[in-house]
């Protein structure tokens, strides 16, 4: 148990490593730094967040929970990638790692449906699949925005199955669940044909509308939002997730401008998918590590500097105004490192916060 703990710990250091380059080359791309290593990580920035960061830090709850030794093969492959990409390794190198990282994913996800039959666990396996099959084209030597529909369906239908299993609180009709099997299937189907071309965009966002829709009427977070102390947090955390998902749809219905590419990932990335994180790391980390980590009512700031960050990015590509873009990146940067900050200074003394 011991040895397991000081790999997860390595792990999570191996995937801060990866978010520390990958901002550094998100601030590079939009100008705000002039430095060779923003240069080196700026090509690498979608690589070393998705693969890099989110795929390590899900794959390695997934290891965690099935508790076999030869899962962790998963997330530190996909780390150990990041860390390639951190050092400037050979792209084709990095990629199979990542290959490697994201086929033991799909193997562990696959283990845990046939431990478990259910909705939520067959959503898992779709979402560790089309990590793999991103993956795979990286390594052949597909571009990011020919791929990156295939990061977005992981990202999403592993963070949707999540909810799915925590709805099933509320006992939503059979029906229903099977409306949500289409809507993540549609969703998965637009998203590989293309976000960028028609009619992928256009499937994709229909069915993600839909899967908002669904969310609004059966996740827990509408009703724990009512609460106070940490239920509230979290639910607010998904709740603003949800409603970024729901702009990103409008997005790739509507939206034709020079920055669509960028608005339509930010706001997925970004606005859904590290907002759920903020919401879980009370949870998710402490498991990991066997810290425990105290809530505190300050967490709200951060979350609310990260959301008003990227609406600053959305407004200045929408109106093309490169002074947001700018302050955006800036914004985003304070609200993950005041988060990570307020949890360290919170687990310090004791919270008098009723949860």
């Amino acid at each position: 148990m011991r040895s397991r703990v000081r790999l997860r710990a390595l792990v999570l250091a191996s995937a801060v490593a990866c978010m520390v380059a990958g901002v550094v080359g998100g601030l590079g791309r939009m100008g705000l730094l002039d430095l060779p290593l923003a240069d080196r990580w700026s090509d690498a920035h979608g690589p070393l967040m998705i693969c890099g960061l989110f795929g390590t830090l899900i794959s390695l709850e997934r290891a965690a929970a099935y508790d076999r030794a030869w899962a962790y093969l998963a997330p530190c492959s996909l780390a150990a990638g990041g860390l390639c990409l951190v050092a400037a390794a050979p792209l084709q190198m990095t990629a199979t790692l990542f290959v490697l990282g994201a086929a033991a994913f799909v193997l562990v996800t696959f283990r845990i449906f046939l431990l478990q039959r259910a909705a939520f666990t067959a959503v898992l396996v779709a979402g560790a699949v089309a990590l793999l099959g991103g993956n795979v084209l990286l390594v052949t030597g597909w571009d990011v925005p020919s791929l990156v529909g295939q990061w977005l369906v992981f990202l999403v239908a592993t963070i949707v199955a999540e909810r799915l299993e925590l709805s099933r609180v509320l006992t939503p009709p059979r029906t229903a669940n099977v409306v949500f099997l289409v809507l993540v299937a549609a969703f998965a189907l637009g998203a590989t044909l293309g976000i960028l071309e028609r009619p992928g965009r256009t499937m994709a966002g229909i069915a993600l509308i839909g899967v908002v829709l669904w969310l609004a009427r059966y996740d827990l977070a509408t009703r724990t939002v009512r609460m106070a102390g940490q239920p509230r947090f979290m639910a607010l955390a998904m709740l603003l997730g949800y409603l970024w998902l729901a702009i990103s749809a409008a997005l790739l219905l509507r939206t034709s401008s020079a920055f669509e590419y960028d608005m339509i990932l930010h706001a997925v990335f970004i606005g859904f998918v590290l907002s759920m994180v903020m919401g879980h790391a009370l949870i998710i980390f402490p498991g990991l590590t066997g810290v425990a980590l105290r809530y505190s009512p300050w967490l709200f700031a951060p979350l609310l500097v990260l959301h008003l960050g990227l609406a600053v990015r959305i407004l200045g590509d929408l109106l093309e105004i490169g002074t947001f873009r700018s302050a955006s990146g800036p914004m985003v940067l304070v609200a993950i490192i005041s988060f990570a900050l307020v949890l360290v200074l919170a687990r310090r003394r004791p919270s008098k916060t009723v949860i």
